[in-house]
């Protein structure tokens, strides 16, 4: 693939030929306490691991499959908490946003305003994250080529912000199965923008437990591994301590456990990858 260009993070880069960069945390606050924690955890690792972190949750799913599940916190006390882990831990910080007018607030404590996948397209939430001038992730509709997303960097870039990113989590197949294309990665690179594979929602099985999203955990190594063949910028997964407990995507978690093996053998590939690319 053609390098993307780097963009930064916090203290993060991510793009060019850095190393491959991890992004995870809990799909959703499920309390300051819980959330703390795996904070505190996943940073552990990943400083072990000598590889870059920026933490992952959300304070709302909008998206739930039904009004009956956990949304989490809400605005105001999701990012009380996402700052506090900021201020704690010192690292960066991800988190969704879902309307225009939340825009604002979350740039003010997250460094990554992610644009979830379904809302890919709205133009106004686009422009209204870039206007803040933060780092804009881009997740790739489950519904779009990959080629697609040029235009809706283009819808951020215009408000004067480069500092974008792309994920892939997989496109919608039939009913309630994903597939990942890995021709995605090279593709969407064209753009310039780094590329991060989402390996845990491309797992997911939408609306597959009913009123919940069913999951196929077992291939997210697999598919990691891939990815970072591939020469992926950055892994995004989401963690959890027991999964079968998670409030949000347990289903398609990666036990937290397994964390540390999994990053020992992205991280080896990665570099091989990424030693190719400068000979």
């Amino acid at each position: 693939m053609q390098i993307a260009r780097e963009i930064s993070i916090g203290s993060v880069r991510i793009g060019g030929n850095q190393p491959l960069v991890l992004i995870a945390g809990p799909c959703v606050i499920e309390s300051e306490h819980h959330a703390m924690l795996t904070a505190e955890r996943l940073a552990e690792i990943a400083a072990n691991a000598k590889v870059p972190f920026v933490f992952k949750a959300s304070y709302d799913k909008a998206n739930r499959s039904s009004e009956q599940s956990y949304r989490g916190p809400g605005l105001s006390e999701g990012l009380r908490i996402l700052k506090k882990i900021k201020e704690r831990f010192g690292i960066p910080i991800l988190t969704d946003i879902h309307e225009a007018s939340q825009a604002a607030a979350v740039a003010a404590v997250a460094d990554v305003l992610q644009i979830p996948a379904f809302l890919s397209r709205q133009t106004d939430l686009l422009v209204a994250a870039g206007k803040t001038g933060r780092v804009v992730n881009l997740k790739k509709g489950q519904f779009l080529s990959p080629w697609e997303m040029a235009n809706a960097v283009e819808k951020v870039a215009k408000t004067g912000n480069e500092n974008i990113f792309l994920t892939e989590r997989g496109a919608s197949f039939g009913y309630q199965n994903l597939v990942v294309d890995m021709r995605s990665f090279p593709i969407m690179r064209k753009t310039g923008c780094p590329v991060v594979f989402d390996v845990t929602h491309s797992v997911q099985l939408p609306g597959g437990a009913g009123k919940s999203s069913g999951g196929q955990p077992e291939f997210i190594e697999p598919l990691a591994r891939a990815g970072a063949a591939v020469g992926v910028d950055g892994i995004f997964l989401e963690v959890h301590e027991n999964p079968v407990k998670a409030l949000s995507d347990g289903t398609n978690a990666l036990p937290l456990a397994e964390l540390p093996a999994l990053l020992g053998k992205l991280k080896q590939i990665a570099a091989l990858v990424r030693g190719w690319s400068v000979q």
